[in-house]
């Protein structure tokens, strides 16, 4: 009885507010979550986790040690798929983002990226900026994966000093803006040995991940892997 008065209620608000397709902006049928089924259908995978030293980590060697990289999609500017990013981050929807990485794990499942990984963990954002947006979209993510993996989501990183938005500045500027930002938290040396999957919610320059994996090397013997939900079509 309790689930069919869910569905009822559920049923209501999609009469009352409609939920829409971030994407298309069709109006979504009953049993699509957050992304309609074509849209998910032409999602522009990178597929990275299928080619043996893709170009996302050809794009980190000899900047950092890292054991795998992927992302889930690519981003490009203007494209409607950036409307996922954006939602996610600015548009208080960030359990799309955590929907969305369980459904990586299904789909990446044949390419055992995930496998051997023990824990997973998130960029963190600065207090103040947390304060003001209300939540890390990233941890959202990391999350996602912990719930489908069944393995421990921790808080490994803190944000010592907060940054100005990367969002307009060149490469050189971005690497600027965050030395110095993140460090390990207090008691590191308990993850000594793990093989820890780093998350983000995009990877354009890469500059915040090298920084942050830079910080997990600092465990003893650690090894560390690389998730972004998107990624800009990297050199």
């Amino acid at each position: 009885m309790l689930k069919k008065i869910k569905q009822w209620l559920g049923a209501a608000a999609d009469i009352a507010m409609p939920r829409t397709c971030p994407v298309c902006g069709k109006t979504l049928d009953s049993d699509e979550r957050w992304i309609c089924r074509k849209c998910l259908a032409a999602l522009p995978r990178t597929r990275y986790e299928d080619v043996p030293f893709n170009t996302m980590e050809q794009h980190f060697a000899g900047q950092v040690p890292i054991e795998r990289a992927t992302a889930y999609f690519f981003y490009e500017k203007g494209s409607p798929y950036a409307s996922i990013l954006h939602d996610i981050k600015y548009h208080s929807t960030p359990s799309m983002g955590r929907w969305l990485t369980a459904r990586a794990v299904t789909d990446m499942a044949a390419s055992r990226f995930f496998d051997g990984i023990d824990m997973v963990t998130a960029v963190p954002l600065h207090r103040s900026k947390l304060a003001q947006r209300g939540y890390n979209q990233s941890e959202y993510l990391a999350r996602g994966f912990a719930d489908a993996l069944n393995i421990p989501y921790v808080e490994m990183l803190k944000a010592v000093r907060p940054h100005s938005t990367q969002t307009h500045k060149g490469a050189m500027d971005r690497w600027k803006n965050i030395q110095g930002n993140y460090a390990l938290k207090r008691g590191a040396e308990q993850w000594a040995g793990k093989h820890i999957l780093l998350v983000d919610d995009v990877v354009t320059t890469g500059a915040t991940l090298i920084v942050c994996a830079t910080a997990l090397r600092e465990i003893p013997n650690v090894t560390v892997s690389l998730f972004t939900l998107a990624a800009a079509r990297l050199e």
